[in-house]
């Protein structure tokens, strides 16, 4: 029947076909920049670390046996049909069933080594590579979540600069082991359900997302109650259940709960045994979670470190040493309190909100402090990436000399974060 054009006007109008994915990418050549930009920051920061071999909590690539790390030895033995350690030695974070050491982890950190297990000679360099790349992805990421949510032009770069430099994304990718991947897997996840959120918002892919985040760090299983919510009650007309969207969403949520079941079975006996709460673990953490795993008395420790817990001194470079148990996002990530500037009164934000919300309170009141012994508040990398969104849209209102220098101050201190891991290392 042809166009509406055609049919107006009665003149036959040439057909244009939309450019493809690949087509856009080559044509926005800011984005070009970006990508490479990320490459080479977070390759040379990756490279500098290794020439003086200082990695905090996973040692060297291979121990004095000659064996791979944690999380390369776990993909080789899953391969081989066991879901031990051996024969890698470990004193912490480990449980001990039946004689065997298990590892205390979620179970997607030690998917993408799998791809590396047939290539013996890859092994010793796997537990460098697998951080960066997915460190990589999520910082490419981050710009079209900017440009979802911010205005148009520039100002999205510097959100997608705070994201990628910032924000501990960036020391827990170069630096580098089983339980920073947990995190940097996570965030990439909800960069995907955020940038999808904002553009098509197809219920199974924010579903399968967020799943996936769920199986590096679940406390992102949080995020599907507001999310979940704001999919499945709309309608212009009253309030009503949207039930499609509700199973398109909700299948892989299920999904992602019976593999953590299924993992947990078959390491510990029980598919409601994670580990977290029998793993060995040093005094002082043990000492705290004898007052329960999650417990509101952890919350006074915990919000004293996440809000004003600061830098003490040395005599020797580099001067500033951060306390290992965490320290304040105010010194870490100060560029965070943009987000205040999105306001509060648009509904539209309440995912947001709700999401970070919520994922705070087991963050808050966990034994672990901010994650011992990491730079920064590492545990809080789990509800950060929800604040981002907000810090675009509140530069859509105001942004100048005070936001410019919050992102800067952020992406100064964590780069601090980076100079202490080469040079001063737990």
């Amino acid at each position: 029947m042809g166009t509406v054009a055609e049919r107006m006007t009665g003149v036959e109008v040439p057909s244009v076909e939309s450019p493809t994915w690949l087509e856009r990418v080559r044509a926005d050549q800011g984005a070009i920049l970006w990508m490479v930009v990320v490459v080479v920051v977070y390759v040379g920061a990756t490279a500098l670390l290794r020439l003086g071999d200082t990695i905090p909590q996973s040692g060297p690539p291979l121990d004095a046996r000659g064996l791979p790390d944690r999380g390369m030895q776990l993909a080789i033995n899953i391969v081989n049909g066991r879901w031990d350690l051996a024969p890698l030695p470990a004193e912490y974070d480990v449980v001990v069933r039946d004689g065997l050491l298990f590892q205390a982890i979620s179970p997607l950190p030690i998917a993408p080594y799998l791809l590396f297990v047939p290539f013996q000679a890859l092994w010793a360099v796997a537990p460098r590579l697998v951080p960066m790349a997915v460190g990589i992805i999520a910082a490419w990421l981050a710009l079209p979540l900017a440009r979802r949510y911010g205005p148009e032009g520039n100002r999205p770069y510097w959100i997608a600069a705070f994201a990628a430099f910032g924000t501990l994304v960036f020391t827990q990718s170069v630096v580098g082991n089983i339980y920073y991947l947990a995190h940097v897997e996570a965030v990439a996840c909800c960069f995907v359900a955020l940038i999808e959120w904002r553009g098509r918002r197809r219920p199974w892919l924010i579903g399968l997302a967020l799943a996936l985040g769920s199986l590096a760090r679940p406390t992102i299983l949080l995020a599907v109650i507001p999310f979940g919510i704001a999919l499945v009650w709309r309608g212009r007309t009253g309030r009503r259940i949207d039930g499609r969207a509700w199973l398109a969403f909700a299948l892989p949520i299920v999904a992602a709960l019976v593999v953590t079941g299924l993992y947990d079975l078959v390491r510990f006996g029980s598919p409601f045994e994670t580990g977290y709460g029998t793993a060995r673990i040093n005094d002082v953490l043990a000492a705290r979670r004898d007052l329960g795993v999650f417990s509101l008395r952890h919350v006074p420790d915990n919000l004293a470190l996440l809000v004003a817990g600061g830098f003490g001194f040395q005599p020797g470079f580099p001067w500033l040493r951060p306390d290992p148990n965490g320290h304040s996002l105010l010194l870490t990530s100060p560029a965070l309190l943009i987000a205040v500037g999105a306001g509060f009164r648009d509904r539209s934000l309440w995912p947001l909100y709700g999401s970070a919300a919520l994922i705070a309170v087991p963050v808050l009141t966990y034994y672990g402090f901010g994650g011992w012994s990491t730079y920064g508040y590492r545990y809080a990398l789990d509800f950060i990436p929800f604040l981002i969104p907000l810090m675009a849209i509140a530069i859509r209102r105001q942004f100048g000399p005070l936001e410019q220098s919050l992102i800067a101050l952020s992406v100064l201190f964590v780069g601090y974060g980076f100079v202490w891991a080469m040079f001063r290392p737990w």
